[in-house]
C-alpha cells in the first residue's frame, strides 16, 4: 500500500512539472512572437488597372496624404513590371502574393479551358462550398485552384496562426487569392438588388457581426448619388476632351460626360453594381476595410496581421471609359483620398510607424485604340471571326475536320491530343502547322507552341513572359501574340492582357515601418514583392516564390 501511495505521489510531481513545462513553452512561444520587431499590420493594396503612368500624370491633383505621401515617406520602384503574360486579374493578385508567375502557382487567367474536364473554369468558382451572405452562388468561390503558398499564408504558419489575414475587394477573386489558403475570411461585394459584402463557407459559417452590421447600415445606398468631378472639369487639363466617340458610358444616358445619376442609372444597370464602374466602388472598399480593422482587431498587438485590399472599380472604369477620359482621371483623384483616409486611419488605430503598406496593380492597360488611331498611332482591332472562318479551313483541308480543336480562348489553341493520337499525328508537328497557318493572319505578331515553352529557355522580350505565364499542365497548345495596341475588345473602353509595355509598367510602393526612403530606376518585377515582405517579416518566402527580396527597399 505504501509503495502505491508512493508511485502516487511520483505521478503527480512528474504531472505537475509537464503541466508547468506546457505552461512555461506556451508563454515562451508567444513572448518570442510578440518580441519580434516586426509591423503590427502589413496592408498590401493592389489597384486593379493602374498603369504606372498615373502615378506621374496625375501628381499634381494629389494630395500629401496618399499616393505622394507613399512616395515622399517611402520608396518608389519607378521600373516595375510583370514578367509574364496573360496580364489579367487573376494571376496578377496571385503573382503579387505567391512571389511567382502562373508557370508555377497555376493561375493562368481569369478563366481557362480545363483540359481534363473540358470546359471553361473560373479561377475562383468552388462547387464545393457554399455562399455565406447571400442565397445566390456568388459566394460559392474558394482558392483551390491556386497551387502555391502566399506570404500571407506564409505569415499564417509562422505565427501559428495567430496573425489574422483578411481579404478585401469589390471582385472575388481580388479578395481571395491574395487572402491565400490560411485567410480567416475574404469578404467581396455582391451587387445587383442586395449591394451586401458576402463571403463563403471556405472560411466561415455564417458572417460576423460588424459585417452584418455593416451590409445594414445602408452605406452601399449612400453612394447612389450624382457623380461629378471633384474638382472643376476644366482643370482636368491631364485626360481627353469629356464628349467623345471613345468611352462606353452606362446604359439609360446617351453621352458619357458628366455629370452621372447613380440612383436613377442604376434601374438600367444592374442595381449597386453601376457602383463597382465609378470611384465610390473605392470609397465602398475602403468603408469596408475600415470597418473589418476595426472589426477584426487587426494591427492591434505585435503579431503581425495582414490586410489585402483590392481596388476593383480602376478596372471597372477603365474598361467602360478608357484611359484617357475625365472619368479615371477623376476616379484617381478620389482614390488619392480614398487612400488619405485609410492612413490616417491606421494612424490612429495602429499607429503611426507601426504598419507596412505596400501598392502595385494587378496590370495597366491600352489607351482606346480607335483614339490611338486618330492621333496616327498604329492600332486596332483582332477580327476573331475571320480568324476562325481561315482556321476551320484550314483544319479541314489538312486534317479532315475541326474537331481537332477542342477549344480557342485567351490567344491559346488547345488541341484534342486523344484526336491526333488517333490520326496517327505527332503532336508538336501539328502545333507547328497550326502555329504557322496563324502567323499568317492579319495583325498576328508571333505564334509559339507549347513544345517551344517546354523545351527551349528564353531569358528576354515577350518570349520569356509567354515562358513565364505557360503552365505544362494548364496552358494551351499554341500561344498568339498580336501586334502592338491590337485587341479583341469593343470600340470603346480599354483592356489588357498583352506583354506591351502598357500592360505590364505598373507602381510598385513601399511604406511604413521597416521602409527605407528612396527611389530606383532599376527594374523590379511583380513576383519580388512577396519574397520582400516575407524577408521584412522574418517568415519562408512562399513555397513557389521565384522573385528576389530587394533588399534596398527595407530598412
Amino acid at each position: 500500500m505504501k509503495n502505491i501511495f508512493s508511485l502516487i505521489v511520483v505521478l503527480f510531481i512528474f504531472s505537475s512539472c509537464g503541466a508547468q513545462n506546457t505552461t512555461t513553452d506556451v508563454k515562451t512561444e508567444t513572448s518570442i512572437l510578440e518580441s519580434n520587431d516586426n509591423p503590427k499590420l502589413v496592408v498590401g493594396i493592389v489597384v486593379d488597372q493602374m498603369r504606372y503612368d498615373y502615378l506621374t500624370r496625375f501628381e499634381s491633383k494629389f494630395g500629401d496624404g496618399g499616393f505622394n505621401r507613399m512616395i515622399n515617406e517611402g520608396f518608389n520602384c519607378k521600373n516595375n513590371h510583370f514578367n509574364y503574360v496573360p496580364t489579367y486579374t487573376g494571376p496578377g493578385h496571385t503573382s503579387v502574393y505567391t512571389g511567382t508567375t502562373p508557370k508555377y502557382h497555376g493561375i493562368i487567367g481569369n478563366n481557362w479551358y480545363d483540359k481534363e474536364i473540358k470546359e471553361m473554369v473560373y479561377c475562383a468558382a468552388d462547387d464545393n462550398v457554399t455562399s455565406i451572405g447571400t442565397e445566390d452562388k456568388a459566394g460559392k468561390m474558394s482558392p483551390h485552384r491556386m497551387q502555391t503558398t502566399t506570404f500571407s499564408d506564409e505569415n499564417r504558419l509562422f505565427t501559428q496562426m495567430k496573425g489574422k489575414t483578411i481579404g478585401v475587394a469589390l471582385k472575388d477573386r481580388g479578395a481571395i487569392l491574395p487572402a491565400g489558403h490560411t485567410a480567416n475570411a475574404a469578404y467581396w461585394f455582391h451587387g445587383r438588388d442586395e449591394g451586401s459584402w458576402i463571403s463563403s463557407s471556405f472560411y466561415m459559417n455564417a458572417l460576423p457581426q460588424w459585417v452584418k452590421d455593416f451590409n445594414t447600415s445602408e452605406k452601399a445606398e449612400s453612394y447612389l448619388k450624382e457623380w461629378d468631378t471633384f474638382y472643376d472639369i476644366s482643370t482636368y487639363t491631364e485626360s481627353g476632351v469629356d464628349e467623345n466617340t471613345f468611352e462606353g458610358g452606362f446604359k439609360g444616358k446617351e453621352k458619357a460626360t458628366f455629370p452621372y445619376d447613380l440612383k436613377a442609372l442604376s434601374k438600367d444597370n444592374r442595381g449597386f453594381d453601376i457602383l463597382k464602374a465609378t470611384p465610390y466602388g473605392n470609397s465602398l472598399t475602403t468603408d469596408f476595410a475600415i470597418a473589418a480593422i476595426n472589426g477584426e482587431d487587426l494591427g492591434k498587438d505585435k503579431i503581425t496581421d495582414v490586410l489585402a485590399v483590392s481596388y476593383s472599380a480602376t478596372d471597372y472604369v477603365g474598361h467602360n471609359f478608357g484611359v484617357n477620359s475625365k472619368e479615371i482621371e477623376d476616379t484617381y483623384i478620389r482614390l488619392d483620398k480614398d487612400l488619405e483616409r485609410l492612413f490616417q486611419y491606421l494612424d490612429t488605430t495602429v499607429g503611426q510607424g507601426e504598419y507596412t503598406v505596400f501598392l502595385t496593380a494587378d496590370h495597366g492597360a491600352v489607351d482606346v485604340p480607335s483614339y490611338l488611331n486618330s492621333v496616327k498611332v498604329p492600332a486596332g482591332y483582332v477580327d476573331n471571326k475571320d480568324r476562325k472562318v481561315k482556321l476551320n479551313a484550314f483544319l479541314k483541308e489538312t486534317y479532315g475536320g475541326e474537331d481537332i480543336v477542342e477549344n480557342i480562348s485567351n490567344d491559346q489553341i488547345f488541341l484534342d491530343r486523344v484526336k491526333v493520337k488517333a490520326l496517327g499525328l505527332k503532336l508538336s508537328d501539328v502545333q507547328d502547322a497550326i502555329a504557322m497557318e496563324e502567323l499568317s493572319y492579319p495583325n498576328v505578331s508571333k505564334v509559339y507552341t507549347g513544345t517551344t515553352m517546354s523545351t527551349t529557355s528564353f531569358s528576354f522580350g515577350v518570349e520569356e513572359l509567354l515562358q513565364n505565364g505557360h503552365n505544362q499542365k494548364r496552358s494551351g497548345d499554341v500561344l498568339i501574340v498580336n501586334d502592338a495596341a491590337y485587341i479583341s475588345y469593343g470600340k470603346t473602353g480599354s483592356t489588357h492582357g498583352s506583354a506591351l509595355n502598357y500592360d505590364t509598367h505598373v507602381p510598385l510602393l513601399f511604406f511604413g515601418k521597416g521602409i527605407k526612403h528612396g527611389q530606383t530606376f532599376d527594374k523590379t518585377v511583380i513576383p519580388d514583392i512577396a519574397p520582400t515582405i516575407s524577408a521584412l517579416l522574418g517568415v519562408s518566402f512562399p513555397n513557389g516564390a521565384t522573385g528576389q527580396p530587394l533588399g534596398y527597399v527595407i530598412d
